[in-house]
């Protein structure tokens, strides 16, 4: 069967770390409705009335798995464990703070004068939640790509055709999929029926769901319940692809923490207070 659109999410603008300007379409809420994905937002800082380009000082994370994919630009990072880097076009940081990390982020434009990329967040189950930290760093060479007629679809995590993305041992096998389809072409990819769907319209317009709604960029399509999704376009098209596994557990979200309980997050909020937050080995 077929997904239906459940809904259509519209991106709104918010202010976030040291003044970054973001389109986000979803943030942790104790409702949990896009379980197991708790955030996804949209950087892009193309308008010279942002001003120079501020970034995300260094701050604390628990519980979680962050997802940082470049289209342009990069973004120079470092952390409380000694790792340091930059993750440029097409690469892929894909981070589990697990029981607690500190780390930073600061963008910077590319040739072009531009910026632009996506971070999701993914839960951790509460089994996992104080796991140690890892980092699963992916250039954008060791991407694989699967070609189909008029359709591009780089796997970074999960399957198409055989082509499995590099990005392995996440708690909620997750899909994440950056689709570009050609004019006239269409896209057909089976899901487990019960994960979580969600896809990102960035570039182009095309038809979405069993009923072929029209959807444009930038939105955010969160599909029902199904065995596959379809989407066509007659015009040309790009969107990222999220599918999960939902761990149906309740969470406990504030601010870069997202715990099962209050009582967690206190402990967190405590532990960063009195510099035991970070643990050893």
């Amino acid at each position: 069967m077929s997904r239906s659109i459940k809904n259509i999410i519209e991106p709104q603008y918010v202010i976030e770390g040291a003044d970054v300007l973001l389109r986000r379409s979803f943030g942790p809420q104790r409702s949990n409705l896009y379980d197991p994905f708790l955030l996804f937002d949209h950087f892009a800082f193309n308008d010279p009335v942002e001003g120079p380009i501020k970034g995300f000082p260094m701050h604390p994370h628990r519980g979680i798995e962050t997802v940082t994919y470049i289209l342009e630009g990069s973004v120079n990072h470092r952390d409380s464990l000694g790792n340091a880097g930059l993750i440029g076009p097409g690469d892929v940081q894909w981070m589990t703070s697990g029981r607690g990390i500190l780390h930073e982020e600061m963008p910077r434009r590319g040739p072009s004068g531009v910026i632009a990329g996506f971070q999701l967040w993914v839960n951790l189950p509460a089994a996992l939640k104080m796991s140690k930290p890892r980092y699963q760093e992916v250039s954008a060479a060791a991407i694989p790509s699967a070609k189909r007629d008029g359709a591009t679809i780089r796997v970074v995590a999960g399957e198409v055709d055989g082509v499995r993305g590099p990005v392995t041992e996440i708690a909620a096998s997750p899909v994440y999929l950056d689709v570009t389809l050609e004019a006239g072409a269409e896209f057909v990819y089976p899901v487990p029926h019960d994960d979580e769907v969600l896809a990102y319209v960035f570039e182009g317009n095309g038809q979405f769901g069993a009923e072929a709604q029209v959807v444009s960029a930038v939105s955010m399509v969160v599909f029902d319940e199904g065995d596959q999704i379809e989407v066509s376009t007659a015009s040309g098209l790009r969107f990222m692809l999220m599918a999960g596994a939902p761990f149906r557990e309740p969470i406990a979200p504030y601010g870069p923490f997202v715990m099962n309980t209050n009582e967690e997050i206190q402990r967190a909020l405590y532990e960063l207070r009195n510099g035991t937050f970070i643990k050893e080995g």
